[in-house]
């Protein structure tokens, strides 16, 4: 899992609640969307909250959940 500070968590969750939300006008979704990917290292993390069932999940996940996987992914290396 990529090391961050606890503050840096506590605002990936924010930005997952609020992208889970769908509040907030297009253009802020957009960017809360791009601030969170610019953050992680799961390529399709827009998945993790929208179609959370092609990236393995079997339920809708919580925030945390969706941080949690976003942070822990690994690239396969070859």
């Amino acid at each position: 899992m990529t090391k961050i500070s606890s503050e840096e968590r506590t605002e990936l969750i924010r930005l997952v609640d609020f992208l889970m939300s769908a509040q907030g006008t297009e253009k802020e979704q957009d960017e809360a969307l791009r601030s969170l990917e610019s953050r992680v290292p799961h390529p399709r993390v827009s998945d993790l909250i929208f179609w959370p069932q092609h990236e393995g999940f079997d339920h809708d996940p919580t925030a945390q959940q969706v941080v949690d996987a976003a942070l822990a992914y690994r690239p396969i290396e070859l």
